[in-house]
């Protein structure tokens, strides 16, 4: 039974009952009310007046309307079964994006800002932190350009990154590739995703549907025992993002001209000096030094996994010709973990069915972090909603909501609303990720405005015979966006700009990054699991029907299957890393040219693959002949179109934050609550609100250290 306080939070749930229409008005009315509140202030205001007050603050609160709502509509554009309700979304975001260009670029604005700068007013940390990063973010959108030829070019190039950024994601979330192959090509994929693959009728009469979608595609390369499915799977994927192709070369080809334009050498210059690196030197000292690290330990285990395949074609009366190719490194290392680590991941998915697991995850932060969250169902959903559809506060059925409080019984505070959309559909945004849906902050009345934010992931889908099963990988990736989550819901921010996640790209992983540790110890994956069989009678029939006569499996995972699992923790942990480091490198190579020439002259699905190649010394569809443009992998990365630019080395960067703060803290007792608590208020709840720097050193007591980043990689 739900405790009467947490029955009936203080904030209504989001609805989500947008039409087309209304997606693109409710666009329209926030950019009329900001732009209102924008003239306003120019009006009323001469800069030997200009204040923080007269100016930043009433800035700030448009600027937190617009953001209680536009992310709304943005969202529909990544869920929505409705092609009309995406297309409207689209719309809008173009039409925010054209406002955001146009406030940014005000001088009237800028001298304001410029002025109550130079007042040096006596101001609380935060609001002293969004006046610099107000004056800083003016300049950096050309207010230090003469008005003229030179602004306006860099305002054409801002509006139409901004459409190909839509146009991108538009064309990533409506992909919809798949291969049809005979039942007998996919031996050795699991029953419960052949079960879930689209029978063929007409020519395809016997055949199956494999997808590109993630469960699918990656179940493939890891299992499908015909090395030709594998590489079919493999090569078609990567060039399913063909219409992206032409997409990002000219993203990439107008961010160089614009940091040029704005007296930057290039456009990771432009971008990193915002980050905590402060310089790409910085950053390529960072990967240049991981690359020579790993080098040798990626070798070693390449050689390996080759004994493998070598073993493996043997054991079929087939000639291994020493050839390793890239859709081989999925599916030899699952036969190196069970032969030689005795890691099965399907023995071990068999006891994370995903609502249980789920379940775990929350009751591990309730624990850490003091927090309560109880699931909003049934009648529940249609009093918050004040409506006979339950459905209204959610976008699709499968959708679960959560209200999540604060577990300290003097505070009985109510936190925010947390949402999880688990399993694949058509036209959905594809990968793992976590989305701010609103932020949190202190509204113009002085009454805190709650968070709402939303998981969005694709796992699995249940079957007759089985619920959806996650693979550790999927644990991981689950704990790691609910981390992210975690920090939305906890973070307290006066500003709705700094609010949770909104902070500088290269920390902002190691939040998510440093709860992943969760998932490699012990006492939690025990506490997580819990054997499908033991769900229901049914579930249990099930297993029986497959189990041949075996005795009943524990309900908790064996101690052994952990120690196994924990135990090959690093196995291939170099090719790994390398995998990194071959996105970041190229990121910082596309964003980091000589010249203008060289970045326009570039064919960036060369040189992806070649990079690949280069780090990896694993074989590509190139060693069959093709030219080093045989596939378009660089456009499966959505995060090389927003906020990553020249900052995916931060996935990285980030974590020597993240397994420091994990080897100080926590790695003596993970589950200790009161320094759970203190994670919790000294560092989610900042958001961005402080420099990213000042919160870690302030958290440890001391500058950020790289020993536990290089012990965890095995370098040490």
């Amino acid at each position: 039974m739900v405790p009467n306080r947490l029955q009936k939070p203080p904030q209504a749930p989001l609805l989500f009952t947008k039409s087309p229409r209304s997606i693109v008005d409710d666009a329209k009315r926030l950019i009329e009310h900001s732009r209102n509140v924008q003239d306003q202030i120019v009006r009323n205001v001469q800069p030997n007046e200009a204040t923080f007050a007269n100016v930043l603050r009433p800035l700030a609160h448009a600027e937190n309307a617009m953001n209680l709502e536009c992310r709304i509509l943005g969202f529909y554009k990544e869920v929505s079964a409705e092609s009309t309700l995406r297309d409207a979304s689209n719309d809008a975001m173009e039409l925010l994006n054209d406002f955001g260009i146009e406030t940014a670029m005000r001088e009237d604005l800028f001298q304001l800002v410029d002025a109550v700068l130079k007042k040096n007013e006596e101001l609380d940390p935060e609001s002293y932190h969004l006046l610099q990063k107000q004056y800083k973010g003016y300049n950096r959108n050309g207010m230090k350009l003469s008005d003229g030829p030179q602004r306006n070019r860099l305002k054409e190039i801002q509006k139409r990154l901004q459409q190909l950024d839509i146009e991108f994601g538009k064309n990533q979330n409506e992909e919809n590739g798949g291969i049809w192959f005979d039942p007998q090509e996919l031996r050795g994929i699991p029953d419960d995703v052949l079960a879930e693959l689209e029978k063929g009728t007409g020519e395809n009469t016997g055949k199956l549907r494999l997808t590109f979608e993630v469960p699918h595609r990656f179940a493939a390369l890891q299992y499908a025992k015909n090395s030709e499915t594998r590489k079919r799977v493999f090569i078609a994927s990567e060039n399913e993002g063909g219409l992206n192709v032409s997409v990002l070369r000219e993203t990439v080809i107008l961010r160089d001209e614009a940091a040029r334009l704005l007296g930057y050498p290039n456009h990771a210059a432009f971008r990193i000096e915002a980050k905590m690196a402060k310089k790409p030197e910085t950053v390529n000292i960072f990967l240049d030094d991981l690359r020579s690290r790993l080098s040798a330990g990626g070798q070693r285990e390449l050689e390996t996994l080759k004994l493998l395949k070598k073993a493996d074609l043997d054991s079929r009366g087939e000639e291994f010709d020493g050839r390793f190719f890239l859709w081989d490194l999925d599916f030899y290392k699952e036969i190196l973990l069970e032969k030689q680590y005795a890691v099965d991941e399907q023995k071990i998915a068999d006891y994370f069915p995903l609502q249980t697991t789920i379940q775990g995850m929350l009751g591990i932060f309730q624990h850490l972090f003091g927090l309560v969250f109880v699931e909003i169902t049934g009648d529940e959903r249609n009093k918050l909603s004040n409506s006979s559809k339950d459905s209204c506060i959610v976008w699709h059925d499968d959708v679960q909501v959560f209200g999540a409080w604060d577990a300290e019984e003097q505070s009985n505070e109510f936190l925010g609303y947390l949402y999880l959309d688990i399993f694949p559909r058509e036209n959905k945004f594809g990968g793992v990720a976590n989305f701010n849906l609103q932020p949190g902050f202190i509204r113009e009345d002085g009454k805190r405005q709650y968070p709402a934010t939303a998981l969005v992931c694709n796992f699995t889908k249940p079957t007759s015979k089985k619920p959806s099963l996650l693979k550790h990988p999927e644990i991981v990736a689950l704990f790691h966006e609910l981390g992210h989550g975690i920090h939305d819901l906890v973070s307290r921010t006066i500003y709705s700009r700094f609010h949770g996640t909104e902070t500088v790209i290269d920390f902002g992983e190691a939040p998510s990054q440093m709860l992943e540790h969760w998932c490699w110890t012990a006492s939690s994956l025990k506490s997580l699991s819990r054997h499908y069989s033991a769900l229901s009678p049914e579930y249990f029939k099930s297993w029986e029907e497959q189990a041949k006569g075996k005795s009943p499996p524990p309900e908790k995972i064996p101690d052994e299957m952990i120690e196994s699992l924990i135990r090959a923790k690093h196995v291939n942990g170099a090719l790994f890393h390398l995998r990194m480091l071959h996105i970041s490198i190229f990121d910082m190579m596309i964003h980091e040219p000589a010249s203008h020439e060289q970045v326009e002259s570039m064919d960036l699905s060369s040189e992806y693959n070649k990079l690949r190649k280069k780090l990896m010394k694993i074989d590509g569809p190139e060693a069959l002949g093709q030219s080093d443009d045989w596939g378009h992998g660089q456009t499966g990365i959505r995060h090389l179109m927003s906020e990553y630019d020249a900052g995916l080395y931060g996935y990285l960067y980030s974590r020597v934050f993240a397994d420091d703060i994990f080897y100080t803290v926590f790695k003596q007792d993970p589950m200790d609550s009161q320094e759970g608590r203190r994670y919790r208020y000294a560092v989610l709840e900042k958001g961005g609100s402080q420099d990213e720097m000042k919160t870690v050193v302030d958290y440890l007591g001391r500058e950020p250290k790289t020993d536990a980043f290089y012990k965890e990689l095995g370098l040490s």
